[in-house]
């Protein structure tokens, strides 16, 4: 069996279409575009130039996308994992969240989730070890180290409106 094809096709104004055809002859496409979103489409089966399901995702859904295909995949969120089943992921706060301008004590991220913020990475710096007094702005990256529930927990917490 010969290996998958993928075609670039530049969209000038946009980004670029990135088109599958598969071994069952299903025709897939991922618009990438030039603001970091991706666009996934699937056409139908009986015209395989008419799209049956269309599903737009962010950056960082389809960067999570990437890892539930190929988990084996390096993610930029995912830096490490020990055998002590911790990991350290990065978990970005967003202008409208709930937390821009609030202190990291207000969160009780330990007390909540067992999980730590080792460090909140702001433009080109890093703060390492923030206190609880620490305010936290829209953009921030905080670094998160604890068990996969607790990272994730950690993630639901701070993804908050």
């Amino acid at each position: 069996m010969s290996a998958p094809r993928l075609r670039a096709t530049p969209l000038p104004g946009i980004g670029v279409q990135y088109d599958l055809v598969t071994r069952e002859q299903r025709h897939l496409s991922v618009v990438a575009h030039r603001d970091g979103t991706r666009t996934v489409n699937m056409y139908r089966t009986d015209d395989p130039d008419s799209c049956a399901h269309s599903l737009r995702l962010t950056g960082a859904e389809a960067g999570t996308l990437i890892d539930a295909l190929k988990p084996s995949h390096h993610s930029p969120n995912l830096l490490y994992t020990t055998d002590l089943g911790l990991v350290a992921e990065r978990i970005e706060i967003a202008a409208g969240s709930y937390w821009n301008g609030r202190v990291l004590g207000e969160t009780r991220m330990r007390t909540e989730t067992g999980a730590s913020i080792v460090a909140v990475l702001r433009r080109a710096g890093a703060t390492p070890s923030p206190a609880p007094d620490f305010r936290l702005a829209g953009g921030d990256t905080l670094i998160v180290i604890g068990t996969r529930e607790g990272v994730d927990s950690a993630a639901a917490i701070l993804g908050r409106e």
